[in-house]
């Protein structure tokens, strides 16, 4: 029997320190943007994505004749470094 209110009243306790320290660790919310960030935002994010697409990621298909040169001094440049 006493140990049944020892549990008790440890338990009533806990809860009691619990809701106690819950209140005073709250942060507070963070402040709200200005507008004219928030826009300055909006443009800086709009100015990246047209400047992405502006430049593809694939450079262009070669032309065959641009192959066969880039081809050519491939084999120059490896017997070069074979002498």
């Amino acid at each position: 029997m006493k140990a049944a209110a020892f549990m008790l009243a440890m338990s009533m306790g806990l809860a009691f320190a619990q809701q106690k320290g819950g209140k005073s660790e709250r942060k507070p919310p963070p402040p709200q943007m200005k507008q004219e960030d928030r826009q300055r935002m909006r443009d800086d994010m709009r100015d990246a994505y047209r400047d992405r697409q502006a430049r593809p990621d694939r450079p262009r298909q070669m032309s065959p004749e641009e192959r066969q040169k880039l081809r050519r001094d491939i084999d120059d440049a490896n017997r070069q470094l074979r002498k």
